[in-house]
């Protein structure tokens, strides 16, 4: 039996991670510190940011290599438990 999970994905591979959350507190960089003890070799640049039409809530995309999905499980599961972040895609 093997430890590998059935995905419709080939790792390594692109893969953008969508955040979304308050616009507040330097959301981005919260982010962007979550993600990167996942993928040491994000960059600031690799991440881009949209706010809401009201301002209040932002959208943060990092486009990142992933390597297997237990590390974009490991990335999804600090997301969610951050506080922060107030739901992932």
């Amino acid at each position: 039996m093997s430890d590998e999970r059935e995905t419709l994905l080939e790792f390594p591979c692109r893969f953008p991670i969508k955040a979304f959350g308050k616009d507040e507190d330097d959301f981005q960089e919260r982010v962007y510190k979550l993600i990167k003890a996942h993928v040491p070799e994000l960059e600031r640049s690799d991440l881009s940011m949209r706010n809401s039409s009201g301002g209040k809530y932002a959208a943060v995309t990092a486009d990142i290599m992933a390597q297997s999905q237990d590390q974009l499980d490991a990335i999804y599961n600090d997301l969610t438990d951050s506080g922060t972040v107030l739901m992932s895609l």
